[in-house]
């Protein structure tokens, strides 16, 4: 029986736990002597205690984010009223700030802040090999990545298969936007390039297509972006995909040659604008040249197969409705293929809380952290962008309406607006936001279109059907009539998202 056990809860059971393989694989003599155990948040805590019991372990290390702190808390409760004297060390963002208060932290034993990757191993030999007790806070130093042990071998050949599959080049960020716990991971370090593409070689042998790259910055240093950009290229072979977070306004002629050889479909761009809104960007202290944002955006739609995650947060500080709105609209006009509208979060540890008391910043208490209320937007206009979020999910980003989506602003000066106009009435209509059948949004959308928009009921017609009908699976659809089918069950629909990168 192993005496540590790796547990954490996934937010789904695809997303494999990076930071777990990190600990596992930095171990040293003690990974024998341990084990993982990741299971989802939506499992009974009980089931998830009697798991890791069964292993007998001496030490449980948790690894605790804003979406599962309060599942985990449950089950370390359960764990210490079972078995009081079974070791609890917590790890992970939402416990590394702001430790004071934490039911979770109460009832742990250790609590390790900042990257545990190796301090972890360190903790672990200190308890089990005497009787000193480490301080219930220990802070763990920085790490120096190029010694550290790779985790990509502990990703298994069933994780391979059905999980998203994690990897880094680098860490930290050098911007300092408030908001985000990014801001205090200065300064940035990377990892050797030559040691990470053997890396990236293995999975590639070993079947690998899909590879997530959680770089807060990917084309922040040139010759590195460009070494990893060529490395896939010249590897490329059909259902390869690539994901990265980019800074939006650093896309140099070099990069741009490379990405252009990509065939579409290939790469997604996740790019996080947050705001159009000079004000306030100053206001959570964040950098970016707008008008090469737009010449990028503009290059990558015209010129590339570069499938393009903008987000946008609505509840910043000292912005309102009418000016999130402006940006939306001008993000609708670089046209990406997703607009990830999120709701402001206050992540433990961020200095955003320093607008509290100026902007009047009302969060909920429990996670996530959610911004309720402003200064410049009440609560009933923040439930309305919430609503708006949720179908703009639905509609916009699933990408199962592209060509009707835009007869809803087809002449109309703001996209914002009627969308807003179609949230409000479909929140009328249909009194929910969640377990919506696809069907029951096309026909939503038709008749707002015919009934609320003034658009030509043929027109409407043959649009939505169109776009029903790219995805094949589909049975058929009349709207001329009445709504006569659904969509075909999810084991169908497995291929579409990859397929909707080509298809826009």
């Amino acid at each position: 029986m192993p005496d540590i056990v790796l547990a954490t809860l996934n937010a789904k059971y695809i997303h494999a736990s990076f930071g777990l393989r990190y600990l596992m694989a930095n171990l040293g003599e003690l990974r024998d002597r341990a084990c993982m155990a990741e299971f989802i948040i939506n499992q009974q805590p009980l089931e998830i205690v009697e798991a890791i019991l069964l292993h007998e372990p001496r030490i449980v290390g948790f690894g605790v984010y804003i979406w599962n702190v309060e599942q985990t808390t449950e089950v370390v409760a359960l764990l210490k009223r079972i078995r009081p004297e079974l070791i609890i060390i917590l790890g992970g963002p939402e416990v590394s700030y702001e430790t004071e208060g934490q039911s979770i932290v109460a009832l742990a034993d250790h609590v390790i802040t900042g990257e545990a990757d190796v301090k972890f191993a360190q903790v672990c030999r200190e308890l089990l090999s005497s009787d000193a007790a480490p301080p219930k806070i220990i802070a763990a130093e920085l790490p120096a990545v190029n010694n550290l042990a790779s985790p990509y071998e502990l990703y298994s050949d069933d994780d391979l298969k059905n999980r998203v599959i994690y990897v880094e080049a680098s860490r930290g960020c050098p911007f300092t936007c408030e908001f985000c716990l990014s801001s205090l991971d200065i300064p940035v370090r990377a990892f050797n390039t030559e040691a990470f593409l053997a890396s990236m070689q293995r999975l590639l042998d070993r079947g690998v297509k899909q590879f997530k790259f959680v770089d807060r910055t990917f084309n922040l240093h040139l010759p590195t972006s460009m070494g990893i950009l060529q490395f896939f290229l010249d590897r490329w072979h059909e259902g390869l995909f690539l994901h990265f977070e980019m800074v939006p306004d650093r896309l140099p002629e070099q990069l741009r040659a490379l990405i252009k050889q990509f065939p579409p479909g290939a790469v997604q761009f996740e790019v996080g604008i947050q705001t159009f809104d000079d004000a306030t960007s100053k206001n959570i202290s964040r950098r970016q040249n707008l008008d090469r944002l737009e010449d990028n955006f503009r290059f990558l739609r015209e010129e590339t197969g570069v499938h393009i995650h903008a987000d946008l947060i609505v509840g910043l500080p000292g912005e309102g409705i009418e000016s999130f709105g402006r940006g939306f609209d001008r993000l609708v006009k670089l046209n990406p293929q997703e607009i990830q509208v999120g709701i402001l979060k206050r992540l433990r540890g961020t200095p955003i809380v320093r607008h509290d008391d100026e902007y009047c910043m009302v969060y909920a208490p429990h996670p996530p952290y959610e911004i309720l209320s402003t200064r410049d937007i009440s609560f009933p206009e923040m439930q309305r962008m919430r609503r708006f979020a949720r179908y703009w999910d639905l509609v916009a980003n699933s990408g199962n309406f592209t060509s009707t989506l835009q007869l809803l602003w087809r002449d109309k000066a703001s996209p914002f607006q009627e969308f807003m106009r179609f949230s409000n009435w479909l929140n009328i209509t249909l009194r929910r936001t969640h377990m919506i059948a696809l069907h029951v949004i096309a026909q939503s959308l038709f008749d707002f279109l015919i009934k609320e928009s003034g658009v030509n009921h043929e027109l409407a017609a043959t649009t939505l059907e169109a776009d029903w009908h790219r995805t094949p699976s589909r049975e058929a659809l009349s709207l001329r009539g009445k709504m006569v089918s659904a969509e075909k069950p999810a084991a169908l629909r497995a291929a579409r998202r990859q397929a909707r990168h080509v298809q826009q």
